[in-house]
């Protein structure tokens, strides 16, 4: 056994700077959550008049009581598309892993207090995204639908790619992944396909309306005239159409009817249950996660410190330690789980590259899970990298960390810079699970070197035409600085789904357990797949 001997100080000056500005960033972002939730609840009163479950309701109805729920992309559209104050975070959906009847499940609750529940750009995004995480994971898919649909405003953006969503719901019926959906409201024209799509639908009785053409368009369109019930109602559907497999009475009977289809479907019968496995505690407190990263990105520090505070016990087997120091390889298991872990405490050499890419390599051979710590300001450039093969290295790297079967997990702890982004397993790269602490920063290149490079550009055109304005290039340069900080910082990633969500740093092991878990069961199970998907006859 080799326990990591932590040399950090938690009562020193730098890191009780670094602990504050961490815990001001986490702070920051579950106000942010908590406002969402609150702008919510301020509307539920008059829904619930009508007999309307409020959705964190719905939400709480569904899981089973007590039991762990990871909520995936909070903050999905903050202050993008529209929402000025950032109450409208979230893409109208809440969504995320959880148990139902004792199963694993991914849920999507349409949020409808939130601005009706439609769908932007990143909604839609959000929601293709949690279908593609159910399939690799084989987990039943569960959606609590009561949405207006594509938000009108943005459909121009989105109407080309809208369809995908369709396609990605075909998909998992296909891939053996049953899907679940309680229509509480109305689902219209493209909405209607999202029950249609689903293999068992739930409908409410004088609450449910599904049709392609409400009465309004249907009597513009044709002349005809039909009521709501008539031409959509849940009754309809169950007793004529067939669209309705179940006939629920309310918004919670409907939930009841969806928690006994999962229990019926056996689900966790599917596979051999993973034992509980015996592990010890790390051995550092997880609250010394919040002083690790230094205030300044230029600060240099060892990532071992992180995974003494993630391995069971602190044990880490370090690999090929000597003959890279920046880039660290090493195995650890999490709550009795294997995994490998890659981190930095450098840019990515040839060397590191090379060391990288031959663990992944042991880690393939080995059916061990990889955990990529990102904090890199990418791959060191200069002569001697260049004639030491960087480029080819690195792209050795880079392809092993795309072609690796195991699952990835990826955690932006610090910063990922530029192609060491790709070599950590982006979001470019589909990891498996990817979240990011409150202060790391995804970009390019550093704001500095941004502007830097621009100021250049501009002033080697101004020397060519004759004319150097110094006052222009400072401009140029200094608004560089200020939009690639703004578009680079955590919470615009995470609002751009450029990971699965923000996590509190004193979480991580807790979060790493659980896809680690998700993964193991995942790889054991055994679905029944079919060509077409589950036709509804």
């Amino acid at each position: 056994m080799a326990v990591i001997e932590s040399m950090l100080d938690n009562h020193a000056a730098d890191f009780l700077r670094n602990a504050n500005k961490m815990s001001q960033a986490v702070k920051e972002f579950r106000d942010i959550e908590r406002q969402v939730i609150e702008a919510a609840a301020a509307k539920a009163p008059r829904y619930v008049e009508k007999g309307l479950v409020p959705p964190r309701e719905r939400l709480a109805l569904l899981l089973d009581a007590g039991s762990p729920f990871l909520e995936l992309s909070t903050l999905c559209g903050y202050l993008q598309e529209g929402d000025q104050d950032g109450s409208s975070a979230g893409g109208s959906c809440i969504a995320g892993i959880g148990y139902v009847e004792g199963a694993r499940c991914m849920v999507m609750v349409d949020d409808y207090l939130t601005k009706g529940g439609s769908i932007s750009p990143l909604g839609g995004d959000k929601r293709r995204r949690m279908m593609t995480i159910a399939q690799e994971n084989k987990l039943p898919l569960i959606a609590l639908s009561q949405s207006g649909g594509g938000n009108l405003k943005l459909t121009g953006q989105m109407f080309g790619s809208s369809g995908s969503l369709f396609a990605q719901q075909c998909r998992l019926s296909a891939a053996g992944i049953p899907q679940v959906t309680v229509v509480h409201g109305s689902a219209t024209a493209g909405g209607a396909y999202q029950p249609g799509l689903s293999d068992y639908v739930i409908m409410i009785r004088h609450q449910s309306t599904v049709y392609l053409a409400g009465p309004p368009l249907l009597r513009a369109a044709t002349g005809e005239i039909a009521t709501d019930e008539e031409i959509g109602g849940a009754e309809m559907h169950a007793e004529i159409a067939g669209t309705a497999d179940y006939l629920a009475e309310n918004d919670a009977d409907g939930i009841r009817i969806a928690r006994e289809v999962v229990q019926k479907l056996g689900w966790c019968d599917r596979f051999q249950p993973l034992r509980q496995r015996e592990f010890k505690l790390p051995r550092y407190p997880a609250d010394d996660l919040l002083g690790i990263v230094p205030d300044d990105p230029k600060t240099p520090y060892d990532t071992r410190e992180i995974i003494a505070r993630l391995a069971d016990d602190s044990d880490f087997l370090d690999f090929k330690a000597d003959y890279d120091r920046g880039t660290v390889c090493g195995r650890i298991t999490v709550e009795g789980r294997a995994c490998g872990v890659i981190g930095n405490n450098s840019p990515i050499t040839a060397r590191g590259a090379a060391k990288a890419a031959q663990f992944i390599q042991l880690c393939e051979q080995s059916g061990t899970p990889l955990l990529f710590l990102h904090n890199t300001t990418g791959f060191l450039v200069g002569t001697e990298m260049e004639r030491s093969g960087i480029i080819k290295h690195g792209s050795k790297l880079i392809q092993a960390v795309t072609n690796c079967s195991v699952p990835s997990i990826s955690i932006v702890v610090g910063g990922s810079y530029g192609a060491g982004n790709y070599a950590m397993c982006g979001r470019g790269m589909d990891p498996r699970f990817m979240f990011a602490w409150p202060r790391s920063v995804v970009s390019v290149m550093g704001p500095a070197q941004a502007g830097s490079v621009l100021r250049q550009v501009a002033q080697a055109k101004m020397q060519r035409d004759g004319t150097v304005d110094e006052g222009t290039l400072d401009a140029l340069e200094q608004d560089t600085i200020k939009t690639m900080e703004a578009q680079s910082r955590a919470l615009a990633n995470t609002a751009r789904l450029w990971d699965d969500g923000m996590i509190d740093p004193r979480d991580t092991r807790a979060v790493v357990a659980m896809v680690l878990s998700i993964c193991a069961e995942a790889q054991q199970r055994e679905v029944n797949t079919n060509t077409f998907g589950i036709a509804r006859l």
